[in-house]
Parts: structure tokens; C-alpha cells; sequence
């Protein structure tokens, strides 16, 4: 599914690379998510390794990133290798945002809501942050994540809902929150303002969507199966860092998990009675 998003994205005409491939790539429509990854992180060798086993062409498309490919490339090799290129600034992009300069760079675009608040009603607007469910290319699109209710959301727009979620990684959101722990937010209470109003939705567009909303919520589980099958079917976004487990995050989620496991013994209970 995501090879085939990838495949059908557009490749722009010459005009278009007048510029410096990155910018125009930046510049392109449904690449919001995306910041500008430094020229010499790129041109550093080290940073790239093992990526020429994930990207054919992996010379070219990388001379296509840093405008360094030969003008004689016949258009039909160049639709081409733009999309190996796209893959490729992906996957460095992936790597990028997880270093000191990159995270900065990723904390701009959170400030400035880049990419959208959580649709959750008790999170009040919480700013998100994108996250990868995979490390592996073709796998899982991106999602948005919510420090506050610490879960995931799928992004509004099909533009960005086709973004391959390894371009990301899993790790990005919780390591930004360990590096700047004052923007990690409160479970309860209001959410901090952000230096801008962008992104804001107004009240009534809330409510409308609120009410759109909740009736299909109880609709399919009253539809579909018991309150206790949903509750034992329901998965659970477990925020990680290079694989492992945040510490007090893992505490609280065992925590909760043994809550939820009583009151579905409860539930049992009760529609045994019933």
C-alpha cells in the first residue's frame, strides 16, 4: 500500500528543480511533516550506513539530494530515481530528528502546531508530534502522537496519511519529551499555550466534530460485540526508545493493564448474570 502511495506521487517537471532538490521536496504539498535535514549530515558517509542496502540506486538518488546528478540523466531514469530519493531522505530524515540539531529543529515545527492537535476532547488541544509504528520501509504509514493521553492518532489529511512511517522511526516523540522535559504535559488540567495560534480550532468546530463523533463510537460497539470482547480486542500504544520501553511509562502501563484486567473480570461477571 505504501509502495504503491509512494509510486504515485508526482515527480515535478525540470522548472521544478531550478532549486536545491531538498527545498523543492519541502516545498511540495503533503511533506509538512518533514524539516530540512543539514547538508553536511548528508554528505557525511557514517550517517548513512547500511542505507544502500534499503535504496536502489542508492549513488544516484543520493546525488539527486545534494543536486549533484549529471544533467544528461534521461527523464525517464530521473522519474525514477526521484522516488529511490524520496525513500532515501526518508530514511536520513529518520535519523536526523533523533540528533541534538535535528530534535531543535522537529521542537520548531511542534511550537508552531505543524502537525495538528489530538482530536481527544479531555486533552484540550494537546499538540502532536509524528511517530512511525515500524522502523521498516513499506510497513506502517505515520501516525501522530499525544503526550498527554499517550496514544496515537491516524492524520486527518490522505496526504499525510500516505507518509511511510519509517521516515519517522519509533523513537522520535519520546525522545524529544526526555530532552525537553518542560513540554512534557499534565494528564489533567489545561495545556500550556503554544507561542502561536495556528492550528487552533475554534469551539464550535470541536463541538461539531465532537457529535460526529461519539455516535459512531457507540454504534460499533454496540453493534459488533460485547463491552468485555472489546475491551480484551483493544490495543495499546506502548511508547518505546530504540526498542526498549520507557521506565515509569512501563510501571504506570503495568499499573493500568491490572486495573483493566479486574473490571473485565467484572464485566464477565455481571453479563453471565445478565
Amino acid at each position: 500500500m505504501l509502495g504503491r502511495a509512494v509510486d504515485d506521487i508526482s515527480t515535478g517537471s525540470d522548472s521544478e528543480y531550478s532549486n536545491s532538490w531538498i527545498s523543492w521536496f519541502l516545498s511540495s504539498k503533503g511533506n509538512e511533516y518533514f524539516c530540512e535535514v543539514e547538508e553536511d549530515y548528508i554528505l557525511d558517509r557514517f550517517n548513512l550506513t547500511g542505507l544502500n542496502n534499503e535504496v536502489s540506486n542508492y549513488a544516484q538518488a543520493l546525488d539527486l539530494i545534494t543536486d549533484n546528478l549529471d544533467d544528461d540523466i534521461q527523464d525517464e531514469l530521473r522519474g525514477a530515481l526521484d522516488v529511490q530519493a524520496r525513500l532515501l531522505y526518508g530514511l536520513i530524515h529518520a535519523r536526523w530528528i533523533v540528533t541534538a540539531r535535528g530534535l531543535a529543529k522537529m521542537l520548531d515545527k511542534f511550537k508552531r502546531v505543524d502537525f495538528g492537535r489530538c482530536p481527544r476532547v479531555l486533552c484540550q488541544s494537546q499538540p502532536l508530534l509524528p511517530v512511525g509504528l515500524s522502523d521498516t520501509p513499506y510497513e506502517k504509514s505515520v501516525k501522530l502522537y499525544c503526550g498527554r493521553c499517550e496514544d496515537v492518532y491516524s492524520p486527518k489529511s490522505s496526504r499525510h496519511g500516505s507518509i511511510d512511517g519509517a521516515y519517522f522511526g519509533t523513537s522520535f516523540p519520546h525522545l524529544l519529551f526526555l530532552v525537553y522535559p518542560s513540554l512534557l504535559p499534565p494528564k489533567s488540567g489545561p495545556v500550556d499555550p503554544t507561542p502561536t495560534s495556528r492550528g487552533i480550532e475554534n469551539d464550535s468546530s470541536r463541538k461539531s466534530r465532537r457529535v460526529k463523533e461519539e455516535p459512531e463510537i457507540s454504534e460499533s460497539i454496540g453493534e459488533t460485540a460485547s463491552t468485555t470482547s472489546v475491551a480484551l480486542k483493544a490495543e495499546r500504544y506502548r511508547p518505546r526508545i530504540y526498542g526498549f520501553q520507557l521506565n515509569e511509562t512501563a510501571k504506570l502501563q503495568r499499573w493500568q493493564e491490572a486495573v483493566r484486567d479486574r473490571q473485565i473480570v467484572r464485566l464477565e461477571a455481571l453479563e453471565d448474570l445478565s
